[in-house]
């Protein structure tokens, strides 16, 4: 879960929306600067599926009783988005291997360069059990890939580098866009034809949905992202009466364009 500001009003935006929204701008990356993506419809579809662990957790969001929300996914604790993102590769697993490495890749990769959770001995001990399952799977999915001719070329570990950073690159450039953006953002260390390149992200007037990307990352002229979240209106005490009204809370529907900054 994760929130967006509309007037007074609180917009619950889901982990696997967000995700589609990396999903969308996936199939259309790409140019002679930052070149192709390889394999092409294997990693839009684990762009776009990267969060499908968060899937159980988004069905029945808990309440965070500081706030009076449903708990946004920076606020979930270790023994539960550890175990969330334990299951994700299962979840991912029936649409491929490829697509199922690159989610375990993603999580993994979260707690590699986010690691707040070293503060408390509980925390570290429980994502250092979860990072070694986890890379564990990684390994032999790997080699299962390596005699498979048609996925070999991608499980290098330059490919598969240039890969996780692709759809770390496309998770932070959609939680951007899905919450809001208001000042300009920069985006480092992204996947390019040559060396990493620093990406920026600026609204046109202040206005999150027309934004300007520099330098321009995409295959067209212009991009539109479109994605959904829920009015929540109020806040709560009780944690099933905030599963109902989300239940049947009003809908609203974003779209955000990105143009080239140089025009």
């Amino acid at each position: 879960m994760l929130y967006r500001l509309l007037g007074e009003n609180r917009i619950c935006i889901t982990q696997p929306t967000h995700a589609w929204v990396s999903g969308q701008m996936a199939h259309v990356w790409g140019n002679e600067m930052f070149g192709a993506i390889a394999p092409y419809e294997a990693v839009c579809l684990g762009a776009e599926q990267h969060d499908i662990g968060w899937i159980p957790w988004e069905s029945a969001p808990t309440l965070n009783p500081d706030t009076g929300y449903p708990h946004s996914f920076n606020e979930v604790a270790p023994e539960v988005h550890t175990q969330l993102w334990a299951g994700a590769k299962q979840l991912a697993m029936p649409m491929g291997r490829y697509v199922a490495l690159l989610v375990s890749l993603h999580g993994t990769g979260l707690y590699e360069r986010f690691t707040h959770w070293q503060r408390s001995s509980d925390s570290r001990r429980i994502v250092e059990a979860f990072l070694q399952q986890e890379k564990e799977f990684q390994g032999q999915l790997i080699q299962r890939l390596e005699q498979d001719s048609v996925y070999a070329p991608y499980v290098t570990p330059e490919s598969i580098f240039r890969n996780q950073r692709l759809v770390a690159t496309l998770d932070a450039l959609s939680l951007t866009i899905c919450m809001g953006i208001t000042e300009l953002r920069q985006f480092v260390e992204v996947p390019a034809a040559r060396e990493a390149i620093t990406l920026t992200l600026s609204p046109i007037d202040g206005d999150p949905t027309r934004l300007l990307v520099a330098p321009w990352c995409f295959q067209t002229n212009e991009v539109t992202v479109v994605f959904e979240g829920r009015i929540l209106g109020k806040k709560f005490t009780d944690e099933q009466m905030m599963r109902d009204f989300l239940a049947t809370a009003p809908w609203v529907t974003f779209t955000a364009m990105l143009y080239p900054a140089e025009r």
